[in-house]
């Protein structure tokens, strides 16, 4: 390899001819995990397709460490079992992989997952771990059966007088600067001849006062929004707000509410799938259902 960079020689053993040319195939495996080492997950894995050099290189356990949360360690003692956590003894690529998939925890309720481009923590929790007043009720709500969730199941609300939907979650974030969504539908959605249809029939009462959105955190931050509900037949993620993470070692503590308590009118129609939770630089990028 290091004849080929500085020494000459034509192709046939010339050697008053041209010096050869170095090649991509000449770069050590070295100085390709150095180039590696500054590219995002999607960009490495594209490079380890140019040769053997870069394909090995790829695979060197401190790049994809790098790419890797702080907290990646507590993830994986917070939701995997006892038996999967062998994980911690596999290349730290295949750790990279397997938590870019959505992983439940906490009996099924929540999810947590990496984006697959930036390594950020994203996480999300059903309408099943979520405080819903009068859930319990049929004539109110039901829990109904639907594709279009990851959970598979979604809530639904007939009609009330008294909307409150309630979150709290303690968890250990990376530092950084996060945002929680709730993702809302006016109506119901169903199959019919393989087609989607949606039933609106039931939707009133968002139009007249606005939903209110709170999140509060252990250390003090306090976000309150206002949102009128709309688009009826489409999944919307609703805005609750933002929250900074500066300690990486400490658990965070975050309580969040749905409401329109306004007992003047009646209010209805709507599906509430999940609560979300992702890095403010990388919610564009993250793949929501629709």
């Amino acid at each position: 390899m290091g004849a080929n960079i500085s020494g000459g020689g034509s192709i046939d053993g010339d050697a008053t001819g041209p010096p050869l040319r170095p090649r991509l195939d000449d770069i050590p495996e070295s100085c390709a995990a150095l180039i590696l080492a500054r590219l995002n997950p999607p960009e490495i894995c594209n490079l380890a397709r140019l040769n053997r050099s870069f394909r090995s290189a790829s695979l060197a356990d401190f790049i994809w460490e790098s790419k890797l949360p702080s907290n990646y360690k507590f993830i994986v003692e917070k939701v995997f079992v006892e038996e999967d956590r062998d994980l911690m003894n596999l290349k730290k690529k295949d750790v990279y992989a397997r938590l870019t998939k959505p992983i439940p925890f906490d009996g099924g309720t929540k999810e947590i997952w990496l984006d697959k481009n930036t390594g950020g923590v994203c996480l999300s929790m059903s309408s099943k771990a979520l405080t819903i007043t009068g859930i319990d009720d049929r004539r109110y709500w039901n829990h109904i059966s639907t594709e279009e969730s990851s959970y598979r199941t979604v809530a639904y609300l007939q009609q009330t007088w008294w909307f409150e939907v309630d979150g709290e979650l303690e968890f250990q974030f990376p530092a950084g600067t996060y945002s929680l969504f709730f993702r809302l539908h006016l109506g119901k959605s169903s199959k019919r001849l393989g087609r989607r249809v949606c039933n609106t029939e039931h939707v009133h009462g968002w139009d007249i006062k606005p939903v209110q959105f709170q999140l509060t955190t252990s250390d003090g931050q306090h976000v309150v929004s206002r949102c009128y509900l709309d688009n009826p037949g489409s999944w919307v993620l609703y805005h609750v707000g933002d929250f900074i993470v500066e300690n990486s070692n400490a658990l965070t503590n975050i309580k969040f509410s749905s409401t329109q308590i306004d007992c003047t009118h009646t209010k209805g129609g709507l599906c509430v799938d999940a609560a979300f939770i992702y890095p403010s630089s990388a919610r564009k990028e993250v793949k929501l259902w629709s």
